[in-house]
């Protein structure tokens, strides 16, 4: 019975085995690929159809079962395994992966073609040997000799004087241990008639893996022979002694040819800090050559300008801006609106950009006690679009309203929609609806305008949404309906009005006892033809005055005053204005002096004259 068991089960085992195989093919297989050191690669492997293991197989040996791979940490087995997808990803590649890979099926005894992934290394930095400062004497051949390490395939090495290529180098390779990366080795010869002093020469290494390659240079400097001037013997009177001599000046190795004579003047500049001045004296007998740099202290001058950048979200973000000056620079890295220093190299890295990193950024370069310059660069950030609006829009029943939404997006917007209810409006006019899209500097402005506002506009939500190639973005609006008049207009109205009231309530009294205190006044010249008429809420002292007047008015009309009674009456007149002066205003109505007793708080003050 055991044995029977573990029958049936071999029996099951392949029966399995044969059905996961049955029509498995591949659909992709792994290619011949060269990479670059450092960099990913992704060798494709899918069996659609396909349940069983698979293995890959890196020259001859199995990586391993499964996703990810014991022992391979760089390795793993990536894509969609339901759909048979078993693509192998190597990050950073090294040397180690050059090999031949397979991708093998094991129930259904498949396997891919090889494929062999080719691993490029780059030399490393090329040295000229001596340099970067080459002195020889003069008219000694110049012998220079450069190094290209560690590359696959092997370097080329080429050599450069003011961008012509010299012919003539000689080259030789070396096989390093590893088998795969080689060094090499040239050297250039010139022969001393065709060298000079501050002259510069470069030497450029270059492979596959670095086609524009990569170069250092050195700068020759010729030390001249003292001029010795032999006398031979000669006679007295006899023989003439003759010896001519000649200079010439240089700059940085070209021949000033305007300059003659044993002075050079010149107003420097920058140029004369990098290329030494020479002057060669010659005669007969030898030549001797004195060069010298000039300490020139000039502003920034820009050797690398940086380059305006537009890059994915995520991705990094990489500037590069040399300058040069003297005494040394200092450079710093700032983004335009902000007082952080992000760097203080030529370089700028920002690592995983963002939506915010996007905007100007300033290289700017400073010269202690010299001078400052700056380069201002923009950075671009490719993503999804964001939407900026006020969530609530005002609008008046029965008029025109508006609702808009703006829109940032890197790159623009491919599709821009409103949308409430069961409608969705891109542009046009549908019924009260219009939709109007602005294209401005800084991004896309939407505008839906709906006519004639009715109630049932004020209870919908209306969508703003755009779309780019790296997503969308949506903003929810609504419409408020606006008073028809606003409360801050109410408010001013009132208080405008009451000012008003204070204000001309204060005219009328002080026009009020501006007069009464002239028509006083004027009973002082006791014309016949005018009356004073006061009027009291004490109606008791009201008609005793009232009498009085009347008394007064009457002797005055019929002459029966004499002259002394007339003095008198005019004296008791003139006490009688003193006490109308004391009419004070106060809290809107005037007041009389309370040592008046006869007199009272009233609104007016009635003058008339007849």
């Amino acid at each position: 019975g055991h044995s029977s068991l573990m029958e049936f089960n071999f029996i099951f085992s392949v029966f399995v085995s044969f059905v996961s195989g049955v029509n498995a093919r591949f659909a992709q297989q792994p290619q011949d690929l060269v990479v670059v050191a450092g960099q990913p690669v992704t060798l494709p492997c899918s069996i659609p159809g396909y349940h069983g293991v698979v293995l890959w197989i890196k020259d001859g040996l199995a990586l391993g079962v499964g996703r990810e791979l014991i022992g391979y940490p760089r390795y793993a087995v990536v894509g969609d395994h339901g759909s048979g997808e078993h693509h192998l990803r190597i990050q950073r590649v090294e040397l180690t992966d050059d090999a031949v890979f397979e991708c093998q099926a094991i129930q259904a005894a498949m396997r891919s073609r090889p494929a062999r992934l080719t691993v490029l290394v780059p030399p490393d930095d090329p040295v000229i040997m001596g340099g970067p400062m080459v002195s020889l004497r003069a008219g000694d051949p110049l012998n220079l000799t450069c190094h290209a390490d560690n590359a696959k395939p092997a370097a080329s090495i080429i050599w450069i004087r003011n961008g012509e290529v010299l012919n003539g180098a000689t080259y030789s390779k070396t096989l390093l241990q590893d088998g795969q990366r080689e060094n090499t080795v040239s050297t250039l010869y010139i022969s001393a008639s065709n060298i000079e002093t501050g002259q510069k020469i470069i030497c450029r290494a270059s492979n596959k893996a670095v086609p524009n390659g990569k170069e250092t240079s050195v700068t020759i400097d010729i030390q001249q022979r003292q001029v010795n001037v032999e006398r031979k013997p000669c006679k007295e009177d006899n023989e003439v002694f003759r010896i001519t001599c000649s200079q010439r000046w240089a700059k940085g190795g070209s021949v000033i040819k305007e300059v003659s004579g044993d002075t050079y003047e010149v107003m420097v500049d920058h140029s004369f800090f990098t290329e030494p001045v020479s002057c060669e004296v010659t005669n007969p007998l030898g030549s001797t050559n004195i060069s010298r740099n000039v300490d020139v202290y000039f502003g920034p001058r820009m050797a690398a300008e940086p380059q305006s950048l537009q890059v994915d979200l995520g991705s990094d973000a990489v500037f590069n801006c040399a300058w040069t000056g003297n005494p040394s620079l200092t450079i710093v890295w700032m983004k335009r609106g902000s007082g952080v220093v992000l760097s203080n190299e030529n370089i700028l890295t920002l690592k995983s950009v963002r939506q915010e990193d996007a905007g100007k950024y300033v290289c700017r370069a400073v010269v202690p006690r010299v001078g400052a310059a700056e380069k201002e660069v923009s950075l671009t950030v490719n993503g999804p679009p964001t939407i900026s609006s006020t969530q609530t829009h005002q609008a008046p029943h029965g008029e025109k309203g508006q609702i808009k939404c703006f829109i940032r997006s890197t790159p623009p917007p491919d599709r821009i929609a409103w949308s409430w209810k069961e409608t969705v409006l891109e542009s046009g006019t549908s019924g009260r609806y219009t939709v109007e899209t602005v294209s401005t500097e800084d991004g896309v402005l939407s505008t839906l305008t709906m006519s004639n506002i009715v109630p049932a506009d004020f209870q919908t939500i209306y969508n703003c949404t755009a779309w780019n190639s790296f997503g969308s973005d949506t903003e929810i609006i609504r419409l408020k309906e606006q008073d028809s008049l606003p409360v801050a207009v109410i408010i001013g109205v009132a208080v405008g009005a009451f000012v008003a009231f204070i204000v001309l309530m204060g005219t009328i009294g002080a026009f009020c006892c501006t007069r009464s205190q002239r028509n006083l006044k004027g009973v002082v010249s006791a014309k016949n033809d005018i009356r004073v008429e006061i009027v009291h809420k004490d109606h008791n002292a009201a008609r005793e005055n009232e009498d009085h007047s009347a008394m007064k008015q009457l002797m005055i009309e019929r002459g029966e005053f004499q002259q002394e009674s007339v003095l008198k009456q005019l004296e008791v007149l003139q006490e009688e204005e003193k006490e109308y002066q004391h009419i004070k205003k106060e809290r809107g109505c005037l007041i009389y002096d309370t040592s008046l007793k006869h007199l009272q708080c009233i609104f007016f003050i009635e003058l008339s004259i007849n």
